[in-house]
């Protein structure tokens, strides 16, 4: 099995993220997303990939510095964790997990928390592989989102979604508002790019909320605070596509059903 590395703020200049390696497009998405990144390593943010070019990595750190609406006193919060292509069914996931779970361990956490689909949402874990892996639910909002916890001490206080997140609508009632951050290098450029023209060939009003603070993703009517479309009101969906005019229809009707 190949190595596994950790970045930090010197080697992220020098070595790639995973998402977006070859989408020269999304480069200033991309350098943005390192940015951010650099910012959360002085907070126990934690970057760890396979050495070699490919998607195979897990993001986490302290759930109380997490850019996600939850309240997890003593948790790791685990963010994106992807594994693909020719490194699936090779032990990789459960090898990024452990070193989490280890790492959790050391630091005398009360165990580990991320958030899912209920059903399959783009750009967050496989749910029914976590749970296969020991995590249990332990809230489920209407929007479609699950809190996913491992617990090392049944005790343990139990993490729990903020409020915010609970109707599974956003302030804004009338059409199209979007709540995206800079924890992935493709939210900025689609909705910039490719969503203002969407909305306006349909005549929808359009809102581009970006979360620039942890304070503002804690804060978020949406868990999913990479990238979040919500129409006249309701929470639609994470996908970004839905930013294209070519798959807004296809994504929205699906959604609505």
């Amino acid at each position: 099995m190949e190595h596994l590395i950790e970045l930090n703020t010197q080697k992220i200049s020098s070595e790639h993220i995973c998402c977006a390696i070859s989408d020269k497009k999304c480069s200033d998405s991309y350098q943005a997303k390192k940015d951010w990144l650099k910012e959360e390593f002085n907070h126990g943010y934690v970057f760890r990939r396979l050495d070699e070019r490919a998607k195979v990595f897990i993001e986490y750190g302290p759930a109380e510095n997490a850019w996600i609406p939850i309240t997890a006193p003593n948790y790791l919060n685990i963010n994106c964790f992807w594994v693909s292509g020719k490194y699936k069914k090779s032990g990789y996931g459960k090898a990024l997990l452990n070193s989490v779970i280890e790492d959790a361990k050391k630091q005398g956490k009360n165990g580990l928390v991320t958030v899912v689909g209920t059903s399959k949402f783009h750009f967050m874990s496989d749910t029914k592989w976590l749970l296969k892996q020991g995590f249990e639910e332990i809230e489920r909002i209407s929007s479609g989102f699950s809190l996913l916890a491992m617990k090392f001490n049944d005790s343990s206080q139990n993490p729990k979604f903020n409020e915010s997140v609970k109707s599974g609508e956003c302030p804004d009632k009338k059409g199209i508002v979007v709540y995206y951050s800079n924890r992935c290098p493709f939210a900025e450029f689609h909705a910039k790019e490719s969503l203002i023209e969407t909305a306006e060939r349909r005549n929808i009003p359009l809102k581009m909320i970006k979360l620039r603070t942890m304070e503002e993703a804690q804060n978020c009517p949406s868990p999913a605070t990479i990238f979040s479309l919500f129409l006249d009101g309701k929470f639609m969906t994470t996908d970004i596509s839905v930013c294209m005019d070519s798959r807004y229809d296809k994504v929205i009707e699906k959604m609505k059903k």
